[in-house]
């Protein structure tokens, strides 16, 4: 019982909400408009400062590009999953989070690099993907309800991204979603501290012993059950006997 107290306490901490919660999504995409500001209306040469695959001046985009967009159309596709998703995150694996977010830019640009074909890849849709696909396997891994929940809210409202992994649009980066996927899908399986688990009952621990457990006692070698254990039907008669009162009324004999 106490472990089921302890996973629960856990749960609840890793479960609560704070400021940053909203705060540091917000910032996050508040950024990625302020590039685009910049991009637009002072120098829009900073465009080209995304990803180039397989050439050493293009690993400077691994850290750049997720905050450079084609236009306004790319910026605003790739915001309300950003901020949905980075959300999710913050909440659910807050103590994670900017690993997640940090490493995944890093990694998921890496990848981008090494398998893009040509060209210069720029946005913030790697980051999503990674995002995507770390929540989504994460929940799955885990084995918690509540994260099991959240794993099937994303692949119903994000679920066909999954396609976009595929060359199956012309001058979309399906090498960066790639990459996105494969490092989110790698954060799920190596990042297992400071995660929520799922509850565990007093009898499905190693240490759990049958024969110590008090509602256990109650079934006898044949599975039947004993409403009132000997020692328990001793301690009753004792309280009955000392709960018991008993009054004499005295008469007066006539003569």
């Amino acid at each position: 019982m106490k472990k089921v107290l302890e996973n629960n306490t856990m749960s609840k901490q890793q479960f609560k909400f704070s400021n940053g919660v909203i705060i540091y999504p917000v910032l996050m995409l508040l950024a990625v408009w302020l590039v685009f500001w910049y991009q637009t209306t002072v120098d829009y040469g900073i465009k080209s400062y995304g990803i180039r695959p397989q050439k050493v001046e293009g690993l400077l985009g691994v850290f750049t590009s997720p905050f450079l967009h084609g236009d306004l159309n790319h910026l605003y596709n790739n915001s309300f999953p950003l901020l949905i998703l980075s959300l999710a995150l913050f909440y659910f694996y807050n103590k994670i989070a900017w690993k997640v977010l940090g490493f995944g830019v890093l990694l998921s640009g890496f990848l981008t690099w090494l398998i893009g074909s040509s060209g210069n890849h720029i946005g913030a849709s790697g980051l999503i993907y990674v995002l995507f696909s770390f929540i989504f396997f994460k929940g799955i891994f885990a084995k918690h309800y509540r994260l099991i929940a959240l794993s099937l809210v994303v692949i119903f409202i994000y679920g066909s991204m999954i396609w976009y992994v595929f060359p199956i649009k012309q001058g979309m980066s399906w090498e960066g979603h790639l990459g996105g996927l494969i490092t989110g899908l790698l954060f799920a399986l190596l990042f297992k501290n400071k995660i929520a688990k799922p509850e565990r009952y007093a009898w499905q621990q190693p240490e759990y012993n049958e024969e110590d457990d008090p509602f256990m006692k109650h079934f006898d070698e044949n599975g039947n059950f004993i409403e009132s254990l000997p020692e328990e039907a001793i301690d009753q008669e004792i309280e009955t006997e000392q709960s018991t009162q008993i009054n004499y009324i005295f008469k007066k004999k006539d003569d």
